[in-house]
């Protein structure tokens, strides 16, 4: 397997986009992305393009790709559709770093590009009560799951999740609070951010409980938008004076009906990564993590070792996760304030990365950044995520 470099990044805001389509989305991130390579469209020999949901929200399967990217400048390139729940973007960027690193391409597109918010506001838990074992749904709630939805399912799971935690770790709710807060204060300083105000501890608890212990702003929001990455070769790197950063290690995931204790699959793929990486979590500079809501930012730090077990709520506490501590968490504002486009996900946290990386994150920059990881993960498969994508970027 060859090097591969990042040469080019771009998104578009995350925000409810009432005027804006599918492809108006794409359109943006991919040629945004292109435009920051230093190349015409025409040069781009394969894309990858993520998405989750856009057969139930906009009723366009099977092309995606080749739909959304019409007027690009990318017709014609060979185009890969990649479902693959919120893990779909990062699923996409594997198979683009896979398909450069193995010699098949010398340029290639990932992208993610998701429009979440719809007229009929279920059709949006419709569409994520697909990301389980549907016909298991089915059976638990009736048939009439499948069009009236399960309501916010996952922030159910979520919840679940988050009381269990509490148990084992001593975390309290004022903890979930704080890194909801922490991240929409990173946020603030996100302009591609689709909330830009910071807030504080009490307004976090003071907000609707939506499942006991998660308040409305400790949940990442429905949202739309798109975000695209160009990877290439070592010597196309070169020749576009774009190699400053590098993929040091990219591996994907997926999940079993039971998982064991401690080795679930974040921990999994997260060892994985390190290893193919040639680094471990003592050298990350800056962390890029699924916190679909809050609670998953304590337990993901210790699945990805930047905390021992049940240490999460004294990483938090220490300040180590802000911005200006040891390893900062979600600059970009993470999920619940950047925003959660499920199938553009992965490929903005990966644009926030490789933006840090390059020292263009202006006052949420991540001072000496060289090393950062990002962790994005979909669907549920009984005890866990279903699918799990960990990359690690590197300063060149």
């Amino acid at each position: 397997m060859r090097p591969v470099y990042v040469s080019g990044a771009g998104m578009t805001r995350f925000a409810k986009h009432p005027d804006r389509n599918f492809r108006s989305l794409a359109t943006e991130a991919a040629q945004t992305a292109v435009r920051d390579a230093g190349i015409e469209p025409g040069r781009v020999e394969f894309v990858a393009f993520g998405n989750a949901a856009a057969g139930i929200l906009t009723d366009q399967e099977m092309i995606r790709a080749q739909i959304a990217l019409l007027g690009s400048g990318l017709e014609g390139v060979p185009m890969v559709n990649v479902e693959n729940a919120c893990a779909s973007a990062s699923s996409a960027f594997h198979l683009a770093w896979t398909a450069v690193a193995a010699g098949q391409c010398e340029l290639a597109l990932a992208m993610g590009t998701e429009k979440m918010t719809h007229p009929d506001k279920k059709r949006a838990f419709v569409a994520l009560g697909r990301a389980v074992d549907v016909e298991a749904l089915v059976k638990e709630q009736g048939e009439a799951v499948l069009t009236e939805g399960p309501g916010p399912l996952f922030m159910d799971l979520y919840a679940s999740e988050a009381r269990a935690y509490m148990e084992r770790s001593g975390a309290t709710q004022r903890d979930f609070a704080e890194a909801a807060a922490k991240n929409h204060t990173h946020g603030s300083l996100n302009p591609h951010s689709q909330f830009q105000r910071a807030v504080d501890v009490e307004e976090v608890l003071a907000s609707r409980l939506i499942a006991d212990p998660l308040t409305l702003m400790m949940c990442s929001p429905i949202g739309d938008g798109a975000a695209a990455l160009v990877l290439c070769s070592e010597e196309a790197a070169r020749s576009l004076g774009r190699a400053e950063v590098r993929v040091l290690g990219c591996v994907l995931g997926s999940g079993r009906r039971e998982e064991e204790a401690g080795a679930g699959l974040v921990v999994r793929t997260a060892r994985r990564a390190y290893e193919l990486a040639g680094v471990g979590p003592e050298d990350l500079d800056l962390v890029e993590l699924h916190d679909a809501a809050s609670p998953a930012e304590l337990i993901i730090s210790e699945e990805l070792g930047l905390a021992q077990p049940g240490e999460g709520p004294a990483l938090l506490r220490s300040g180590a996760t802000r911005l200006g501590g040891r390893i900062p968490i979600n600059p970009s504002g993470g999920l619940v304030s950047k925003g959660h486009p499920v199938g553009a996900t992965g490929c903005a946290q990966l644009v926030e990365i490789a933006d840090q990386l390059r020292d263009r994150c202006g006052p949420r920059q991540v001072e000496g950044a060289r090393i950062g990881l990002t962790e994005n993960a979909g669907g549920w498969l009984g005890s866990g995520p279903a699918a799990c994508v960990v990359t690690v970027l590197g300063r060149a």
